[in-house]
């Protein structure tokens, strides 16, 4: 299929772009910022702020993987992550709509059901988290994400483009977990906040293939996570300590993640490989 990814320059977009590429799809990346390796895909910079331009480069396409975005609220003003965010969901899929695109799969965030950026205290109404749970955005960020998949919702109505949602937590390497993640992990309240939840960035980039390739109806919006968390201790056991007294739908073992992954397996066939525990250890820190 000939594909355009926004936001192909960041750390999940060249991500999306590698598995498309290596499935065979042809890929053009759009990004104000160059491509990580030169040549690695056809790669134009343009403001997807800006409706004409979306519409030109998208006019194409079969197919759009919508990541470009201020992915956090912080280091920016919450106007202007939140106007940023939304004016270029907005834009990439009308342009998607106009131009006839036969899929779109949109980069949503787990931050819709109000985690990991909350300012007031907040509770899972159950876990594990499955798309039904409720959202309950507080931050600019947060907000930005949930109405992204609202306006692709919308535009799903009126069209004949069948859409994806995926909801994804920290996206990691093994080049970047110890240097994030460590800091975060000793923090009992600040990993409870991130629901002790990662990605590997190879198995990001392909669940975004999964859902370019796999048949799909109308809008979907998924769960993408590691199978596991990115801490040492039991789930259940931190659950409890944070989270007394949280309904559980289904008991979750050893270390496992919160999120519901049998869904996205039922609807794409993807299944998560990656894990940080094989991550190479740093020099001076022994695993416990």
């Amino acid at each position: 299929m000939t594909i355009v990814v926004t936001g192909s320059s960041g750390l999940l977009g060249r991500h999306v772009a590698a598995a498309l590429i290596e499935a065979g799809h042809d890929v053009t990346g759009v990004d104000t910022a160059p491509p990580p390796v030169p040549n690695a895909w056809r790669h134009i910079s343009a403001d997807l702020t800006d409706l004409g331009s979306a519409v030109e480069l998208i006019r194409d396409a079969e197919a759009v993987v919508h990541v470009a975005a201020i992915p956090r609220p912080t280091g920016r003003t919450a106007r202007d992550v939140f106007a940023t965010n939304v004016a270029a969901a907005y834009n990439v899929t009308e342009a998607a709509v106009l131009g006839g695109v036969s899929r779109l799969v949109y980069a949503s965030s787990f931050s819709v059901t109000g985690y990991p950026f909350n300012v007031k205290p907040i509770a899972p109404v159950y876990l594990p988290l499955d798309a039904a749970h409720p959202t309950a955005p507080q931050d600019a960020y947060a907000l930005s994400k949930w109405l992204g998949e609202e306006i692709v919702a919308a535009a799903v109505r009126r069209s004949e483009m069948v859409a994806l949602s995926l909801r994804l937590p920290w996206i990691q390497t093994a080049e970047t977990f110890y240097p994030q993640v460590e800091p975060i992990r000793s923090d009992p309240g600040k990993a409870a906040q991130s629901l002790w939840s990662y990605i590997d960035g190879r198995d990001a980039g392909e669940a975004f293939r999964a859902a370019i390739e796999k048949p799909v109806e109308g809008h979907l919006r998924l769960y993408v996570s590691a199978a596991d968390t990115f801490m040492e201790e039991p789930t259940e056991a931190l659950i409890a300590a944070a989270y007394p007294g949280t309904a559980m739908k289904r008991p979750i073992t050893g270390t496992d993640c919160v999120f519901d992954l049998d869904e996205t397996l039922d609807a794409l066939g993807f299944a998560p490989r990656y894990s940080w525990r094989s991550y190479p250890v740093p020099a001076g820190r022994e695993s416990t």
